[in-house]
């Protein structure tokens, strides 16, 4: 009510104000009418100017209704989109048993996509008693894939390789981890799985850092079971 009174008292003095304007503006032309046709022929073309540009420069109602209805049909469609799409069903777990019927193969591995392999690196370090076990690989991880607090109590650093038979882990892979597991992620110990192997380079250059160099091989005995894990 007082903002309601407020704005009527506001428009009230407008107007008389606009009134008392125009009145005086009428005597002052009547008392002076050579200056004041001078001062119309400057001020009314400018009026009618700006009345012009002001009109031209408002949205039209019609405009107005047609942007709303498209307005209106695009959210619909977005809601109808979304009501249609299918709901993205979880990855699935990969279990790793060393009891399997059939034992693991490197081809198993490789089958997997490169998320499924840190994933299933990361079972095993959890089937072998490892706690706190993460999988943290992707953009920005700094070379670690797997990190995991080892069954003596030990923090455990893994990347993973998914390579195949004919694609080495090189020396420039092992330098890359070796420059943050043990200054960035404080390993005690750092280990590279892979399905393939590691060229003679990668090798020297992980036993003169301390790091363990698991390939396809080592890496299906720990899977079935024959085998000891990256940080025994």
């Amino acid at each position: 009510m007082r903002r309601t009174m407020f704005v009527l008292a506001v428009l009230g003095v407008l107007i008389c104000g606009g009134y008392l304007a125009v009145r005086e503006a009428v005597r002052w032309a009547v008392a002076h009418p050579g200056p004041a046709l001078g001062v119309g022929a400057v001020v009314l073309p400018l009026l009618v100017v700006v009345a012009v540009v002001a009109v031209r420069g408002m949205p039209r109602l019609r405009e107005l209704r047609r942007a709303a209805r498209a307005g209106k049909a695009e959210a619909e469609a977005e809601v109808a989109a979304m009501a249609a799409a299918p709901v993205a069903e979880a990855a699935p777990v990969v279990e790793v048993e060393a009891a399997d019927a059939a034992p693991w193969r490197v081809e198993d591995f490789l089958a997997l996509d490169a998320d499924g392999f840190e994933q299933a690196i990361a079972r095993l370090c959890e089937r072998d008693g490892c706690r706190d076990v993460q999988v943290v690989g992707g953009a920005g991880d700094l070379g670690a894939d797997v990190l995991a607090t080892a069954s003596d109590g030990r923090r455990l650093i893994i990347q993973c390789k998914r390579y195949g038979e004919t694609n080495k882990v090189g020396s420039q892979d092992v330098q890359r981890f070796g420059g943050t597991c043990f200054t960035v992620h404080e390993a005690e110990v750092a280990a590279v799985v892979t399905t393939s192997t590691f060229t003679e380079p990668a090798a020297d250059y992980a036993a003169t850092c301390g790091i363990r160099c698991f390939d396809g091989e080592r890496l299906v005995a720990w899977a079935n079971g024959g085998g000891a894990a990256p940080w025994i």
